[in-house]
């Protein structure tokens, strides 16, 4: 989960004072209130626990039932995003909690905004956790595009072995991005309203700094992209398989699997978009405009835009888990037959319609024939 910072305070804006102003204390109980915005917070680390948990014991049981299939790659893939979701909500919901209820930043209260170590360790977590979830997504697109377009290339170089091993990589690329601050690449620091703590992109920003953003800024949207262009020749490959209409009945399966599969990456990736690309887009503007001196008086409209980002990404590891809960087969069938039996009961509806209309005229006509024999 990534920290969601909260302004409940009564007549409060969103924005900061003028960079030139140093809050004072009572400006900053206004912005980190511990009677309102903990609420908020743990309310969003709850539900976040609360959907991943369930998305994890379905992608349990369905691991468990295609173990021996290429589904099972998927649902690996799948599962460790999830734990991984799962495990930001519970780590950086515990440190945002904890930092409501010891109050305001003390160092930033005589105008000095240096990082802590809970700082630098909520800022290299929200880091970490945020590009897992990227390249995970992105990894298991490039897998199904795989498995879709070359089967049985698909079939000897993806290994459960090797699938692991791959996992092991992207968190281990994960976390030397996120300790590339420490190396001096880069730096965490406090944001607005002062109850977590990002990559710094506002006021005296570095060429390091800025170095750092383009980075991962770059990555983030690498992955989204990446994904983009996977998932886009996957949904065409099985349109065209669908429309040359395949005999075989395992065929047909497999079909099914691998339609279920991209149904749930396409939301996947349309969620990471979406919750994403604002974070990404705002800090990288942030940086460069504050780097170059042009940000000015923005700088608190850019404060307002981060708060906005950064509340945004944690809806996606919120909404994540509910991908996997209601774009199972079972599920798509479900909607399926609803809509199948809706369309076939206004079609049955209308041509009921249409036959008492023809009938009517066809009375009519006749009616109309015996009045003139008649006469």
């Amino acid at each position: 989960m990534l920290a969601m910072p909260h302004n409940n305070s009564s007549g409060g804006s969103l924005y900061l004072p003028p960079s030139n102003h140093t809050p004072g204390k009572q400006e900053l109980h206004n912005a980190t209130d511990p009677q309102n915005n903990p609420t908020y917070a743990g309310l969003t680390m709850t539900l976040g626990i609360l959907f991943n948990v369930v998305a994890l014991i379905i992608l349990a049981k369905a691991y468990n039932r295609f173990r021996r299939r290429s589904k099972a790659t998927f649902l690996l893939f799948a599962s460790s995003l999830v734990a991984t979701d799962l495990a930001g909500h519970v780590i950086l919901g515990a440190l945002v909690l904890r930092r409501y209820s010891v109050g305001p930043v003390s160092s930033f209260q005589g105008g000095d905004n240096n990082p802590d170590a809970s700082c630098l360790f909520q800022g290299g977590c929200m880091v970490f956790f945020g590009l897992c979830s990227l390249f995970l997504g992105c990894a298991m697109a490039a897998e199904r595009c795989l498995g879709v377009t070359k089967p049985l290339l698909h079939a000897r170089l993806v290994t459960t072995a090797r699938t692991k091993m791959a996992l092991t990589l992207i968190w281990l690329l994960a976390v030397c991005v996120a300790l590339l601050p420490f190396f001096g690449l880069g730096a965490y620091t406090y944001q607005y309203p002062w109850t977590w703590c990002f990559i710094k992109v506002i006021e005296d920003t570095k060429a390091t700094d800025l170095a750092f953003v383009a980075l991962f800024s770059g990555l983030a949207l690498t992955s989204l992209a990446s994904a983009f262009v996977c998932n886009t020749i996957s949904g065409m490959t099985l349109v065209r398989a669908r429309l040359k209409k395949s005999s075989c009945s395992h065929r047909r399966s497999a079909g099914s699997h691998d339609t279920e599969m991209v149904v749930q990456l396409v939301g996947i990736m349309v969620t990471s978009c979406i919750c994403w690309s604002p974070l990404l887009v705002f800090g990288l503007m942030s940086a460069t405009k504050s780097y170059s001196g042009l940000l000015g008086d923005d700088s608190d409209t850019y404060r307002g835009l981060m708060v906005i980002g950064v509340r945004m990404a944690t809806c996606n590891q919120i909404l994540d888990p509910w991908v996997y809960i209601l774009l199972r087969r079972a599920i798509l069938r479900k909607i399926y037959r609803i809509t199948k039996r809706r369309a076939s009961f206004k079609g049955s509806t209308f041509h009921s319609v249409r036959w008492e209309l023809s009938s009517f005229q066809n009375s009519e006509k006749k009616c109309v024939s015996k009045i003139l024999m008649d006469i």
